[in-house]
């Protein structure tokens, strides 16, 4: 008798070794974790249909989705199509390509500092970016939302720049307390000079007063697709780079082991966090708690794998400030709530619990 046939397996049959099962069982894991995340893939995109159909049909004037329909298959025939198109499409795609932004912007600076509270308000870029917008139109005159791009981009880089330096004073790298405490101090510090700035001016104050709240009702259709172009290509970038993060989670030893590299990941990380975090708040004024509250409703349902926590994320960031937008329109009618106030009141509460949590989810 053979060894196979001591064995008891047939030679159609794959022996019963403890190490093939494992590696067998493995794979069908993997399998299943991946038909779950693209199932919840799935799921996101219908939540983001339904979110895009309610902000066109809710409002201080509601409409039926046939009506938002006719608007849009017809927009010189319909009597609705002023509000649909210079109201409603307008808001609905700022708070799609500006959630994505904002969200898969905290995601990236999550991976790249191993930092579970980093997000891009927490970490002064949104206040950087803020700043500069209003020294440009009070110092250069800036008056279009180009210009506003510009200027945001310019602030996010230096208020990230200043971060890391502060957080790293006295240590080859920064650790997360002193990154979210240096973060937290120029925020501060920026939020003052700008209020500052705005209130010495009364016009200046009255048109950055929505802006600075977080409002997605404020750009047109022509003035967003200036902008969607920067948001794209952070995506992009994000995308390109998310399984050098995955090795980058490991640390920087392990990374460089298994073939990453680790400065080109960061600065990669960085221009992309500058174009979503800059555009985002040209947009909106910045809509805050997105970027640290989404990566880590995901995180949980897909892992701490980042091509998928960044998908997910760009996903149910829209879903969020869609939401959140729809239901400001709603508790205040016929008056409206900014989406950013909304979101803050979402996020704060998970920032706590993430504070109280002992282990924060794998990074």
């Amino acid at each position: 008798m053979t060894a196979l046939g001591q064995a008891g397996t047939s030679p159609g049959e794959v022996p019963d070794h403890p190490q093939t099962v494992s590696a067998l069982e493995s794979r069908g894991a993997r399998r299943s974790l991946d038909a779950r995340r693209a199932l919840g893939a799935v799921v996101l995109l219908a939540l983001l249909a339904l979110a895009i159909a309610l902000s066109l049909s809710v409002g201080a004037n509601p409409l039926s989705l046939s009506e938002v329909w006719r608007s849009i298959a017809s927009p010189d025939g319909s009597e609705t199509s002023p509000i649909v198109w210079g109201l409603r499409v307008p808001r609905t795609l700022v708070a799609v390509v500006s959630g994505a932004a904002f969200g898969v912007a905290g995601a990236l600076i999550q991976a790249m500092t191993r930092n579970p509270l980093a997000d891009p308000g927490i970490l002064g870029v949104n206040a950087g970016a803020g700043f500069a917008v209003v020294l440009g139109v009070g110092f250069f005159g800036v008056a279009d939302i180009l210009g506003y791009v510009w200027c945001a981009m310019i602030g996010a880089v230096v208020a990230t720049v200043i971060v890391y330096l502060v957080g790293a004073a006295g240590s080859s790298s920064p650790s997360p307390v002193t990154l979210v405490l240096a973060g937290i101090a120029l925020t501060a510090v920026l939020m003052a000079f700008t209020t500052f700035l705005t209130l010495i001016d009364e016009q200046t104050f009255q048109s950055f007063r929505r802006w600075g709240l977080g409002s997605v009702a404020r750009t047109t259709v022509a003035e967003t697709l200036t902008v969607v172009p920067f948001i794209v290509v952070g995506l992009m970038i994000a995308l390109m780079i998310a399984s050098s993060l995955n090795a980058v989670a490991l640390g920087d030893d392990q990374a460089v082991a298994l073939g990453a590299n680790v400065m080109r990941t960061r600065v990669l990380g960085i221009v992309a966090v500058t174009l979503l975090a800059g555009a985002g708040t040209a947009l909106t004024g910045g809509i805050a708690f997105i970027g640290l509250a989404v990566p880590h409703l995901v995180r949980w349902f897909t892992g701490p794998d980042q091509r998928w926590i960044i998908v997910y994320t760009a996903l149910a960031a829209g879903v969020l400030v869609l939401a959140a937008d729809v239901l400001g329109r709603i508790i205040v009618r016929p008056g409206e709530m900014e989406a950013g106030v909304l979101t803050a009141l979402v996020g704060a509460p998970v920032l706590i619990a993430l504070v109280r949590r002992k282990k924060a989810s794998g990074l």
